[in-house]
Formats: C-alpha cells, structure tokens, sequence
C-alpha cells in the first residue's frame, strides 16, 4: 500500500505539472502543528520565485488542479504559498481497515557490513552499536523487500593471533580447552608477554609468517582459536536477538588469497605509486591541512597489507561475487576518513561501477557519566556478556517491584525481554551519529521514550483484550474515528510504513524510536478521552477495539524491527 506521503506526493506532483510547474517537484512533510492540516505541500515558493509571480496565486492555482476530492476533508493555503491538507476521517478509516504492506517499487541486493569484531578478545560494549544498529537495519530492509546480505567481516588475522599462537603452544592451550574459556584474560596475558619478553615478540611475528604462508601446525591451531572465539560471539548474538551466525562470517581472512591480485589490479589500472618503499594510491581528494596529498597505503615497505588492502579486496567481492546494489557498512566515526578513501580508491580503480552504492554508516561513541568512553569503575573494558547479565539483573528487581504477585518464571522471562531490549533501545533511539551517555536508571525507566515504556504499553493493550473477552466484545473491521484523539490516533497507525521507508534509505533507526513513543503517546491520550470497555455503545467499543488492535500490531511490528521483544503482561 502507497504511503500516505507517497499518495499526496503523486497527487501535487499532478496538479504542479497541470499548471506548468513540471520539474518543480514539491516536498510533502508532516504539519508542524495540528491547526495546518496533517500534511503540508512545499515548492510553490521556488516554483513562483523562478516565474516572477505571487507565490500565493501560484499556490491557488496549484489548489484548484489538485483533486483531493476523495481523500481530503480541508484544503487550504497559509503563509507564502505552502499548502496544508486534512485527510478525511471516512478516508483514514477506510484505509486502516486495509493491512498496512511494507514494500519498495525496487527492491535490490543489499549488503550489510556490521558487528565485526576482532577476534582476539572476547566482544565489549565497542561493538554494540555496529551490531545492534545493523541488524536493526538490516531487518528493515528485508522487510521491505530487499535481498539483505549480512557480512561479519570479523577481525581474524595479523600480528595478534601470532602472539596469541605462540602463547596456545606456551600454555599448552593447544590440547586443553580450559585455558581459552576466558578469553579476555587470556588475551591479555598473550600481550603481557608479547610486551615483555623480545625473544616472545620475535617468535609471534614468525608464526605469523608462518600462518600467512599456510604451515599447517599454525592454520590448526589458529582455526581451533577462531571456532572458540566465534562460540562466544555466537553467544552474545542469540541473547541480543541478533541475525548473525556463522554463515554469515566472511571474516578479514577470506580476502588473503586476493590481495597480490588487488595490487596488480591497482597497477594495472594506472593509481599505484611507489613511496618510500611502500605502494600508495593518491588521489587528488585527499590532502592534508599544509595541502600535501595523503597517501592510501595498500602495502607496506615490509611486504605486508593493510586493512585498506583488504577492504578493497572487500569491494570488489560485493561487486562482482555478491551482485550487489547497496553497501552499508557500519562502523564508529573514526573510521570515516579510512572508508572515504579505500571507495574513492575503488572508484578509481574500476572495482566499483555506478551500479553499486558504496556507503559508510559512522556511528558516536557510548559515553559513561564523565563524558569519557563508557568502561568500567577500574578503567577496563568492560565484556559485553557482563553488561547484558547486569541489565537482565536490575530489571528483574525493576519487574518484581512492579508486579510482586508474578511467578518465578514469569519474572525472569520478561526481565530477559525488558533488560536486553533496555539497552538496545536506548542506543538506537539516539541519532546513529551522535555520542550518547549510558545511563541505566534513564534505560531501564517506565516514563519517557524507552524500551520499557513500549513494551508496558503493548501489554497493557493486550490486558485490555483480555478484559474485552470476559466481556463478549470484539473488535470491529473498521473504525468510526469520531472523536479527535480517534483520528489523530489513525492517522499515526497509518504514518508507519513511510517512517520505515525512511529508515531504509538512511539508516538511521533513531526514526522508528521516536515514531513508536509518539504512537504510544497518542495511543494514551486516545484511551483517556475514549473509554473503550465502557463506551457508549457495544459498536463504538468494538470499533475502538480495533484501533487498539492497530496499535498493539503496530508496536509489536516496530519493535521487532528493531529486534526487542514485546511482552503480553508486565
């Protein structure tokens, strides 16, 4: 079903080329307030501007070629030439009685780059927001419609697993699991040695080497770490709820065997310069404040390849293996100069045409109270398993506050839902490019625009049903919207779809949040000036009962895409 923007923008788009204003297309938003319609039409201030006419008489004469008969209730024009329209309240019923279909007029393949984490240590709370804003993402294209491929491009190779081979064969971890149950601390204890001790570092550098070059005993070992790591990380996906397993790792290691030909490709197409003994690309877009060009380094003077390397290596199998259209990778805003360039260079190079849309999706950092990266009281980093048990711990004792009649069971399973969906959605409530401060009281809080608030507003709607059914109501097939609270209700229900568009071409979920906590708004101002159980009439009931239908449906759709459970009772 076309989006009520979509609808409007087809309409006006008519009447602006009625009236000679082809090429002017307008921009439909939602009204800034209540008393200038639902939605208001721009463009006609531009459109005059370039005539030499009175953008209100244009604005008139765009009025008179829109037919809105069968959808509008009030067409008007306000200011300089904007123009406002009310939907009917028979329109937005009708539509509503409709089922609300997401989809795009062209679907394509997507890629989505997200999560991957270095494999070394165990995740921490560093790789949330790749991996819960991706696969929220993610999640909203493919309910779109797009082919959605996801990529853990997880961080398998380099100097750090040869530190970390040395110490297995040390340790004798190579025959013991034991050892590698815990591998921060087994990390940091590889890298204590690896600090202090030349002869340890000589030796990890060589089975790199050694690791690189294929040697059997090395490429065991090594696997067996990787198997390990990616349980854990496997771990913390299927408590996150996220979409990610092991099918979809296509880890820093798969391009290996494509780098040398990288580099011949890169000579080949004319932008490999040898500087200092290393090969660079430099491109005319990149310079430094003193105006010096900025080398990209695709090979060091020592032989070795850098993450350049092999993100270009990346580009050209999402291209040419993965047929895609769309690249989004999601990464923190350091690495926004690194992606501007390693596309620019694959741009350059011919490993990306026109067909494909290369984007980098940056995201601020998770701040504690201090303003400072969020970590713990000792300066660590803090795991996130141990940051997912603690939310799950304080809401369990939020939820038995609120209800202490619920069972055991009862209690631990929506502490699971609500702590777990606390913290994804305090994160993906903030604009995807700004810091945020980790605060778990604001998290964790009933009020305000929260994951709690949400889920405590789609149980309490499903509490309403269950009451309705002691009582023989049902709901309606459609709605009456009589009363203003109904109508401004509908007309929020029927918003959803272009807000979902919205977040498919950004990539910014922050949008979703702030739609859902404005519906649950609505959705309480409606059912204090409606009663529902004690309506005037039993088909004013039922027909108030379907709004709340809409609404629970809606919630529970919102919050899926954004991978939080809903809860039937709290």
């Amino acid at each position: 079903m076309i989006s009520l923007r979509a609808l409007l923008a087809e309409r006006v788009t008519q009447a602006f080329e009625q009236v000679g204003l082809a090429g002017a297309p307008p921009v439909i938003q939602l009204a800034a307030k209540p008393e200038f319609g639902d939605y208001q039409a721009n463009g006609v201030m531009g459109a005059a501007k370039r005539l030499g006419e009175n953008p209100r008489a244009v604005a008139q004469r765009v009025v008179e070629a829109l037919d809105l008969s069968d959808i509008a209730s009030d067409v008007s024009i306000a200011g300089p030439g904007f123009i406002n329209v009310t939907f009917a309240p028979t329109f937005l019923a009708a539509r509503l009685a409709k089922d609300i279909s997401l989809s795009v007029s062209a679907p394509k393949r997507v890629v989505v780059d997200y999560s991957s984490p270095n494999l070394a240590k165990e995740m921490h709370v560093g790789h949330l927001r790749s991996t819960i804003i991706g696969d929220a993402v993610a999640r909203v294209l493919e309910a779109l419609g797009h082919t959605v491929i996801r990529q853990n491009h997880v961080g398998d190779w380099g100097t750090q697993f040869g530190m970390l081979l040395c110490y297995v064969e040390e340790t004798g971890a190579g025959d013991n699991a034991s050892p590698l149950a815990d591998l921060e601390d087994f990390y940091r204890a590889a890298k204590k040695r690896f600090d202090e001790d030349a002869d340890f570092a000589e030796r990890a550098r060589q089975r790199v080497v050694e690791l690189q070059g294929g040697e059997a005993e090395a490429r065991l070992q090594w696997q067996r770490f990787i198997d390990i790591s990616l349980a854990h990380c496997q771990a913390v996906y299927d408590r996150l709820g996220v979409k990610l397993d092991r099918e979809d790792v296509h880890a820093e290691s798969a391009y290996n065997d494509e780098l040398d030909n990288t580099l011949t490709l890169l000579q080949e197409a004319g932008v490999l310069t040898e500087s200092d003994g290393a090969q660079c690309v430099f491109l005319d877009e990149f310079k430094g404040k003193d105006g010096t060009p900025l080398p990209v380094i695709v090979q060091k003077s020592d032989g070795g390849y850098l993450y350049a390397t092999t993100d270009l290596a990346a580009v050209r199998y999402r291209q040419d293996t993965l047929k895609a259209d769309r690249v989004l990778v999601f990464t923190d805003t350091r690495q926004a100069l690194h992606f501007k360039q390693v596309f620019a260079v694959a741009r350059a190079a011919g490993f990306a045409d026109e067909s494909i849309s290369l984007e980098h999706m940056p995201f601020g950092a998770m701040l504690g109270a201090d303003g400072k990266p969020f970590k713990t009281r000792s300066g660590g980093v803090i795991r996130l398993a141990a940051l997912l048990d603690e939310a799950v711990e304080r809401a369990s004792a939020l939820v038995l506050a609120k209800n202490p009649e619920i069972t055991a069971a009862e209690q631990s399973s929506i502490a699971e839902a609500v702590g777990i969906g606390a913290i994804k959605y305090a994160d993906l409530s903030k604009n995807r490019t700004s810091d945020y401060v980790f605060d778990w009281d604001q998290m964790l809080s009933f009020d305000g625009n929260t994951a709690p608030y949400l889920q405590y507003a789609y149980a309490r709607i499903r509490s309403l049903f269950r009451r309705s059914e002691a009582k023989g109501l049902v709901a309606s097939d459609q709605s009456q919207l009589d009363a203003p609270s109904e109508r401004l209700l509908a007309l929020a229900l029927l918003r959803f779809p272009e807000v979902v568009e919205q977040v498919g071409a950004d990539a910014s979920p922050h949008h979703l949040c702030g739609y859902l906590f404005e519906l649950a708004q609505r959705f309480t101002s409606f059912y204090e000036a409606c009663p529902v159980l004690t309506a005037d009439t039993p088909e004013q009931a039922s027909s108030r009962l379907a709004l709340c239908a809409r609404t629970a449906n809606t919630l529970a759709s919102g919050l899926d895409l954004l991978g939080i459970d809903v809860i039937e009772r709290m």
